[in-house]
């Protein structure tokens, strides 16, 4: 039996160690966090975030052998391995201010480990940093008087939110990264031990420290980068009235292509996609290569262009002006099947339209309460509404933003006889049925395809 601590209840704590637990079950598991309050949602039935199967997981092995705690210093203590994921942001002052990852957190933690051990440990690197991290958090370590052995391994997440409980039991692969030392293989293999309890050998790949912490930073570019790019041909097609879905499923076909992350939408959001290629971009011009750093840079830019071209097309189809109209928009998550609204496309336009001065009323079945707190200042003008059919009554116009399921299986007929005349939908994740929408009298806007405009009487 092994005592495991994952320091940070967040998105890749809670759900990473709930699956170890069920999986491990002589192993005792405790997340930890200096957000009270947090801990306590985690140990209630209303938990802090919404994960497909989280819940049930969760139930399954807490007060058993998995458990929450806001005692980080103790639980520090009596762990043997210990996992780090606190939160990494975009540095937003100082040098690399936009671009850099912000590392405050995690070397606290670093330092706050460094503190409170007594024992040899174990810490793995959970959270998203720049390669060769790995060599300050041991300086960091190793700088004790004591003679405590420690071992760094970098151990990445690659969960995907609203599919991260089904990635955990069933990864592509995991990657584990470790000094090629004695002790260094001896902490990898203990970490290969954990994940071996459900993960065919054949997908733990083991590589040096450098190599894992880069790769993590390379996946989530390279996927932001295929969704940029199928997003920019979005605008070429509107320009030409070819169908970019009919397209994606066109190169999809290409086995050398696939069809993975070629839908055209609103745009990318979440965590880690445009914090890790920011922090690319940054690495890159930090070792003297801005052509690489130009061409990673550009993704993001394509990101925000789309985002923008969105809320223009928006205002050009309402007469160019939204001023005193209700809007309903569609999500507030970045994705469907999370209640995470960091960096989302969502309120990005939901910004943009509160600024134009329209009435802007929101919808989303897990997400208000987390897009109240990113909206900040805006919040106070825009109104929340759960029930997506009170949200859409006299509005001017919908915009979907976030691909929920719900939002595709609605009454469209019903919604359209309680809004204003002329009615316009903007799918912003091409869910809905566009023609069908046209024929019950919608104005119809979507991305990469032609619009169906009624003509005027």
């Amino acid at each position: 039996m092994a005592n495991l601590l994952c320091i940070g209840a967040g998105y890749v704590g809670g759900p990473t160690m709930a699956v170890i637990a069920q999986k491990c079950p002589e192993h005792r598991v405790v997340v930890a966090d200096v957000d009270s309050a947090k801990i306590a949602a985690w140990q209630s039935d209303h938990l802090p975030i919404y994960e497909p199967g989280l819940k049930e997981v969760v139930l399954s092995c807490r007060g058993k052998n998995l458990f929450f705690s806001a005692e980080v210093e103790r639980q520090i203590a009596e762990a043997d391995i210990i996992f780090v994921s606190v939160n990494t942001p975009t540095k937003s002052f100082g040098q690399g201010a936009g671009k850099a990852a912000d590392l405050q957190y995690w070397e606290k933690t670093a330092r706050q480990i460094l503190q409170h051990s007594r024992t040899p440990k174990i810490v793995v690197e959970k959270s998203t940093l720049p390669v060769r991290t790995a060599e300050a958090m041991e300086r960091i370590l190793h700088s004790n008087d004591r003679n405590l052995p420690f071992d760094v391994v970098s151990n990445p997440e690659f969960l995907s939110e609203g599919t991260a409980i089904h990635d955990m039991e069933n990864p592509d692969r995991v990657l584990i990264g470790a000094r090629d030392t004695p002790s260094g293989r001896k902490a990898m293999q203990a970490v290969v031990d954990i994940y071996a309890h459900w993960v065919p050998r054949e997908r733990i790949i083991t590589t040096s420290l450098w190599s894992s912490e880069l790769s993590k930073l390379v996946a989530n570019a390279f996927l932001a980068q295929r969704i940029s790019s199928i997003n920019s041909i979005s605008a070429l097609c509107e320009k030409t009235e070819a169908d970019i879905q009919e397209i994606a499923h066109a190169i999809g076909l290409d086995s050398r292509i696939g069809p993975h992350f070629l839908n055209a939408s609103v745009g990318f959001g979440g965590s880690c996609f445009k914090k890790d290629i920011l922090n690319l971009v940054y690495l890159c011009e930090h070792y003297g290569l801005p052509e690489v750093a130009r061409y990673w840079d550009q993704v993001v830019q394509m990101n925000e262009y789309q985002q923008a071209r969105f809320h223009a097309r928006m205002l050009s189809s309402m007469f160019n002006t939204v001023a005193g109209k209700r809007i309903a928009l569609f999500g507030a998550a970045f994705k469907a099947n999370t209640s995470d609204t960091r960096e989302s496309p969502a309120l990005n336009v939901c910004r943009a339209l509160v600024e134009e001065r329209a009435e802007v009323v929101l919808t989303d079945p897990y997400a208000l309460d987390h897009a109240r707190i990113d909206l900040a200042k805006d919040a106070p003008q825009v109104i929340f509404e759960p029930d997506p059919y009170r949200a859409a009554a006299k509005a001017h116009a919908i915009a979907v933003l976030t691909e929920w399921n719900l939002f595709a299986e609605l009454d469209y007929r019903a919604i359209y006889q309680s809004m204003a005349k002329p009615a316009f939908i903007f799918d912003g994740r091409n869910i809905l049925d566009h023609r069908r929408l046209f024929s019950m009298g919608f104005n119809v806007q979507a991305i990469g395809k032609p619009p169906l405009i009624h003509p005027a009487r």
